[in-house]
């Protein structure tokens, strides 16, 4: 595993892609840009927490960026956290017919791009963001996150 990104878990580890597979992502998704990530996995009552604290938002949510700005003056090479909540993201494959790891990568990706000041607020800066994650998911192997799979079946690229 890269020394750049650092796995926390919360939660036991079964059916969370192995630490190399993450780091694997946030490399992808970091294109070229410096610092490490720190990635937190948790239940929902940790990510519910978070989102209320810090979203004003009731209940847990698939992934939380926390962009790091280091006090003026202070050089530290960190990009920022990840909190990834396990069931939520677990759900959301099964709900949505995905395999399991692409809907991971998917989330890794996507908290990434939030961390490098990608958004979503407004259609533009949706469609900007969702084009450089469908770019970066193919590179994986994996399908549009987007498009709801006809017939999901479990692949093994990166």
């Amino acid at each position: 595993m890269d020394s750049r990104t650092q796995v926390q878990y919360a939660v036991p580890r079964r059916g969370i892609p192995a630490p190399v597979s993450l780091s694997r992502w946030v490399d992808l998704a970091r294109q070229g840009a410096p610092g490490s990530v720190v990635i937190r996995v948790v239940d929902e009552h940790e990510s519910a927490q978070l989102n209320g604290a810090y979203r004003g938002k009731r209940g847990p949510t698939n992934v939380l960026s926390f962009p790091f700005e280091a006090p003026e003056g202070i050089p530290v090479d960190h990009l920022g956290d990840l909190v990834i909540c396990a069931p939520v993201v677990a759900r959301e494959a099964r709900e949505q017919g995905k395999a399991s790891r692409s809907h991971w990568a998917h989330m890794v990706i996507h908290g990434v791009l939030h961390l490098r000041g990608y958004d979503h607020l407004d259609e533009a800066d949706a469609h900007e963001m969702e084009t450089i994650e469908t770019l970066l998911m193919a590179e994986c192997g994996y399908d549009d996150p987007y498009s709801l799979p006809d017939n999901p079946s479990e692949t093994t690229p990166s």
